[in-house]
């Protein structure tokens, strides 16, 4: 798929008309679950023009697509136009770490801050750079790729699903992961023609992304009543619950397995159980181990099955 970026970007006379309207046609493809159609579509837009919002969305698509090296590229043209979007340097920065060019991606992610000092997701990420730069990884074991927001933005028509159910999300207005865990199960249960099969299927279509139903908008899984309930049953008061995860004091592995399950807080991990981490690819006993024992120092532990 990878193709030099001379015959990419500026590969015609600039038309700035011309790469609107295809680009587009791209987010009309990308609406309609045409990934590839819309990489096809973008890379007309770009070779008219070069927006930055234009090479954002290309490099976007070839990363989820496995092109990374061609995306690190326009990613890196999107940045050199002088304004490229907060969110290019971001997503070109996570490439540079997963690269283990870790220099450089702290770097990038330095350029976010001073722009927007509390940009969430960028602060995450160079803490998470700034730990790794002083830790060695075999990379087919330990390099684990944090890519919950890209996950959030899956179209749902990517996923095989009923009539039904895919009726029930477009009036909905329900595109992306990302706007279905905003909706809690009474909501959805609300919606006309919507039964208990229909929800389930969405559930597990949602589980096998390692999210669910009723999640914030910042990624993070809000507790359900019943997950409640069962936590103070088992004493833990609300403080204890709302605590961030961050006082654990976690390695990089552990708290990227976290980051990719959404959880944010001593109360959302204390509702997960040992088989729901363990799940997470390259989370092994050894994590599991260590984040068992810094719930035991704050007297809480995992939940358990009957």
């Amino acid at each position: 798929m990878s193709e030099g970026l001379d015959t990419v970007i500026g590969g015609g006379a600039i038309d700035e008309a011309r790469a609107d309207a295809v680009f587009k046609q791209g987010l009309d493809c990308e609406s309609a679950g045409d990934r590839l159609g819309a990489i096809v579509a973008y890379r007309e837009a770009v070779s008219h023009c070069g927006k930055p919002e234009h090479l954002h969305r290309l490099a976007y698509l070839l990363d989820l697509v496995g092109e990374e090296e061609e995306a690190m590229q326009i990613y890196e043209a999107a940045r050199e136009t002088g304004t490229p979007k907060l969110q290019t340097l971001i997503n070109l920065a996570v490439i540079y770490e997963d690269a283990g060019d870790f220099a450089k991606a702290e770097y990038i992610l330095n350029q976010v801050i001073e722009s927007d000092p509390n940009e969430p997701r960028a602060r995450l990420f160079l803490k998470d750079v700034q730990a790794s730069r002083g830790m060695y990884y075999d990379d087919d074991e330990d390099r684990t790729s944090s890519r919950h927001d890209a996950i959030l933005d899956i179209p749902v028509t990517d996923f095989e699903l009923s009539v039904r159910a895919r009726n029930c999300l477009k009036k909905m207005q329900i595109r992306t992961l990302r706007d279905l865990v905003r909706v809690g199960e009474a909501e959805l249960n609300s919606y006309k023609n919507v039964g208990d099969t229909t929800v389930a299927e969405i559930k597990q279509m949602l589980a096998s992304k390692g999210l669910r139903l009723g999640q914030d908008t910042a990624g993070g899984p809000r507790l359900r009543q019943e997950d409640i309930d069962e936590l103070h049953e088992r004493g833990i008061t609300d403080q204890i619950l709302n605590k961030p995860i961050s006082v654990l004091d976690l390695s990089v592995r552990a708290r990227k397995a976290l980051q990719m399950l959404g959880v944010l807080s001593l109360g959302e991990l204390a509702a997960r159980t040992e088989a729901e981490l363990l799940g997470v690819k390259n989370f092994g006993q050894t994590s599991l181990d260590e984040i068992k024992e810094r719930l035991g120092d704050h007297d809480l532990s995992l939940k358990t099955l009957d």
